[in-house]
Formats: structure tokens, C-alpha cells, sequence
């Protein structure tokens, strides 16, 4: 499918889905973000598909959300049109999600990669959430989200001041993965999503899921979830299959089974 506002490609196993508004520094739109879920439930429901990432240009990830589209909007207009749903369904892709980003991930941005599950950052990235400047708040999970990469002390400050943090500080924080060269970003980010996709696909989707849960429920209720999942794995081929190639001291194959 032809989009306006992204590109979406697939090499082996790995999907990629390009933000592509260099002109605006790929400002997340209505459209942009309606594209986005669109392409990524279809990589979701492609069973070839094993690992997604999420990509932006040179300049910048995502620069934040389209302000043009908020300047006049009003509280029912934003209530009316369900704006965070996109998100939530995006929060919701029971494959992995890697966000590379190169350059600026600011506001919206910064929540987008945050919605992934890792992300790959260029040494001149720059994260933050700076909606404070313009009279508002994050309003896509920025205030949780960051508190809980980073801790409360430091997300307060960069919340409160819209102060951008640095590659290497987001590294320090856990806020990223990995930092690497700029031009080597997307290179990191499909070296780590072709690793991940030589592993049981299921198995994936399960430890995805429990280590979400720790930030979803108490530690107790996390335990829970996660001995059930480990439980399940042992119904599937894969699990069979795993032990069986690591007794016989040869490589597995799995099949999502």
C-alpha cells in the first residue's frame, strides 16, 4: 500500500516504516499517525514479519506533534476525535518494536520512541519533551513513560524546563538502548532486529509482554504473569525444537508454533 506520510519496506524477516515529512521534521499529523497504525497492524498480522522498526530521517525522528493541527483545537475537539487512540493501538503490537533515531525526538517524537521496545540512537540525537514552551504538557505518555525510564528527579526537570537531553545522557538515564555513529543507526537497528527474529517467534511475544507487565502491574502480579507464560512455551514446538537442537549441539529452527 502507497502511503503519503511514511514508507514502509521489508527486508527478510525485519519490517521497516519510515517517517517521511522532512519537510516539517516529520511532524506526527492525524494522518501520520493514522498511516503509522495502519502499516504497522499490517506488518503485525504478516506472520514473515518477526521484527519492526521504526525509523525517521537525518534531521530528525520526529519533532513533535503537528502544531498546526492543535493551534486551534479545543478540549472536545481533542476528546471528539479520540487523538491518543492511534497510540494506544501502536502501545498494543505484540511484536518488537525498535525505534532508531537520528537526530531530533522531541514532544510526540520522544513519546513515539518510547512506545518501542528499544531504541537505537545516533550520537547526535536529542530527546526531550518541551511542550511546556508552547503552554502545554506531554499528553501521549510522556510523563509516565519518561518518569519511568529515567526516574523522577530527572524527568520533573525536563518536563518542567522542555530541556532536550543529549544521546549519551539518554543512554546513561536507560532511556536508549545503544548509542552508535549517526550514519550507523539504522544499520544497529536492523543488526539487533535480525537477531531478535532468529528467535522463537512466540517466546518473543511472551517475554515482550511479561517484561511490559512490570510496569503495568505489582511485582507479585508480574510473577504471576510471567510463570504462566513460561508454562505456556512448553505446549509449543519451538520449545521442543530449542532443547532438541541444543542437546544435539546444532542450530535451531523455529517456526512460530
Amino acid at each position: 500500500m502507497a502511503y503519503a506520510n511514511i514508507v514502509v519496506e521489508r527486508e527478510g524477516p525485519v519490517g521497516i516504516v519510515t517517517l517521511n515529512r522532512p519537510q516539517v521534521l516529520n511532524a506526527l499529523s492525524q494522518a501520520t499517525m493514522d498511516e503509522l497504525v495502519d502499516a504497522i497492524g499490517g506488518l503485525e498480522q504478516d506472520e514473515g514479519t518477526r521484527c519492526v522498526i521504526l525509523a525517521g530521517g537525518e534531521r530528525a525522528f520526529a519533532a513533535g506533534a503537528d502544531v498546526t493541527e492543535m493551534a486551534a483545537a479545543t478540549p472536545s475537539d481533542l476528546l471528539a476525535g479520540s487523538r491518543f487512540l492511534q497510540w494506544e493501538r501502536i502501545r498494543r503490537m505484540s511484536k518488537p518494536l525498535i525505534a532508531a533515531v537520528r537526530g531530533y525526538a522531541l514532544g510526540g517524537g520522544c513519546e513515539l520512541s518510547m512506545l518501542c521496545d528499544m531504541i537505537i540512537a545516533g550520537e547526535g540525537a536529542r530527546f526531550g519533551q518541551p511542550e511546556i514552551n508552547i503552554g502545554i504538557m506531554p499528553g501521549a505518555g510522556g510523563t509516565q513513560r519518561l518518569t519511568r525510564a529515567v526516574g523522577k528527579a530527572r524527568a520533573m526537570e525536563l518536563v518542567l524546563t522542555g530541556r532536550h537531553m543529549t544521546a549519551e545522557e539518554a543512554l546513561a538515564a536507560g532511556l536508549v538502548t545503544r548509542v552508535v555513529p549517526d550514519e550507523l543507526v539504522l544499520d544497529e537497528a536492523k543488526r539487533l532486529a535480525r537477531e531478535i527474529a532468529t528467535k522463537p517467534p512466540i517466546a518473543v511475544r511472551l517475554a515482550k509482554e511479561s517484561v511490559l507487565k512490570a510496569f503495568d502491574t505489582s511485582l507479585e502480579a508480574g510473577l504471576d504473569y510471567e510463570r504462566k507464560a513460561f508454562y505456556l512455551l512448553f505446549a509449543t514446538e519451538d520449545k521442543t525444537e530449542g532443547i532438541q537442537a541444543f542437546l544435539a549441539k546444532r542450530p535451531p529452527v523455529f517456526k512460530g508454533r
